[in-house]
């Protein structure tokens, strides 16, 4: 894979960072317990199934788990054997994980998280990215892992002053670019989820020089209506266009409620803990499609300690609202088209989806692989990891 300099020919670097260590005090989290115990709960609304919201019985048993099971501190230690680091990058000051490779030439891979989400997304696939001797797989295939926290979205906190340059995707991408620059390396790929799908594509385009792929897990097609657009589609792909025309048309309505009036909602989410839970876990559901039995509380795609470590970390670090800053500023949306770099594609729908991409991107792996859940490092870590390699490797064999 491309070589890379070495972090310490960088003074600028040195001098910028600073090591970062997760630890929230007791007091935090003994309140945090206390409000979930103190929630008023209300009744199930009539003929509530899940296309009403998140039923009251299914809450009840995650808050009531998030009360007197899950251990934050187990979670909190497990994120910091990452070794995480602050810097000061266009006024803004961001977090990431910086996980160096034992292999010497391992790729630099800045990997960007989803939302509702943080850098916990990817728990799970870091050791066997940069280490993946330690789990019987080839070294070739190592990656230096570098995984920011977006501004606004837990441990980079939003900007509470305004200024002349609005926040949009193109500027985290621009930001990204400057944080891989400082870190000192030349050649790195990308890869990103959800809201991590639409800043990789802008760092290619951005830092095309520098960028050697783009590996996403979303698809690139958002359905138009257009009868050629359906052309050759089989059953599958038609239901699968379906249910993206309905979610982009609207879905539950949260989409078109934060590009408008975020600041309303934010109340409930920053005063409340199991508001809060309750908001997350419909983002969960409705990406992952509603269950079909109204009455059903199925088993969740992803580990629940996951979830709520997620919800624990918006809680701590009170960003639950302002993660919500993509809407409000119109950053929202689908991938950016890009022909400068190769892109790969892991969960993108049948073939037809990927002719439709093709036709405004430069294409070169597409897996039409399934998952149980949106968030797909954390409900299906062990694909993923392949794909990535997968995707990658094809990269180092053309160059």
């Amino acid at each position: 894979m491309p070589n890379h300099r070495n972090v310490s020919e960088y003074p600028r670097y040195e001098a910028s960072v600073r090591p970062f260590h997760i630890h929230f005090p007791q007091q935090d989290i003994d309140d945090l317990r206390a409000r979930i115990a103190k929630t008023r709960w209300l009744s199930q609304l009539p003929g509530g199934d899940w296309k009403r919201g998140i039923p009251v019985a299914y809450l009840k048993e995650l808050a009531d788990y998030w009360l007197n099971e899950y251990n934050w501190r187990e979670y909190e230690h497990k994120l910091n054997m990452f070794p995480q680091f602050m810097m000061d990058i266009d006024g803004q000051p961001i977090h990431f994980l910086h996980v160096r490779s034992p292999e010497p030439d391992a790729l630099p891979l800045i990997m960007t998280h989803s939302w509702p989400n943080t850098v916990a997304e990817f728990m799970n696939i870091i050791g066997p990215l940069s280490n993946p001797s330690a789990y019987g797989e080839d070294p070739k295939m190592a990656f230096h892992i570098v995984a920011p926290s977006i501004p606004g979205f837990a441990f980079s906190p939003f900007p509470q002053q305004a200024d002349e340059s609005p926040w949009s995707i193109k500027r985290v991408a621009g930001i990204w670019a400057e944080l891989m620059h400082r870190l000192g390396y030349d050649v790195y790929g990308a890869h990103g989820n959800d809201a991590g799908a639409l800043v990789s594509p802008e760092l290619a385009i951005l830092d095309a020089e520098h960028t050697i792929g783009v590996h996403i897990t979303g698809g690139l097609v958002i359905p138009t209506g257009d009868p050629s657009e359906l052309e050759g589609a089989g059953e599958e792909e038609l239901a699968e266009m379906t249910h993206l025309a309905e979610l982009f048309a609207g879905g539950s309505g949260y989409a078109p409620y934060l590009s408008n009036r975020p600041q309303t909602l934010s109340y409930g989410l920053h005063d409340s803990p199991v508001a809060a839970l309750a908001y997350l876990a419909e983002r969960y559901k409705e990406f992952d499609g509603w269950p079909k039995n109204k009455d059903e509380i199925p088993r969740e795609p992803i580990q629940t300690d996951l979830l709520l470590t997620n919800a624990t970390i918006y809680w701590l670090t009170e960003t639950a609202a302002s993660s919500s800053w993509t809407y409000y500023d119109g950053a929202a949306g689908m991938p950016t088209d890009q022909t400068k770099v190769p892109t790969g594609v892991s969960h993108g729908g049948g073939s037809i989806f990927r002719r439709i991409a093709e036709a405004k991107n430069h294409i070169v792996h597409w897996s039409n692989l399934k998952s149980g859940s949106h968030m797909v490092a954390m409900s299906d870590p062990d694909s993923l990891v392949k794909d990535i390699r997968a995707f990658f490797s094809k990269l180092h064999r053309q160059s």
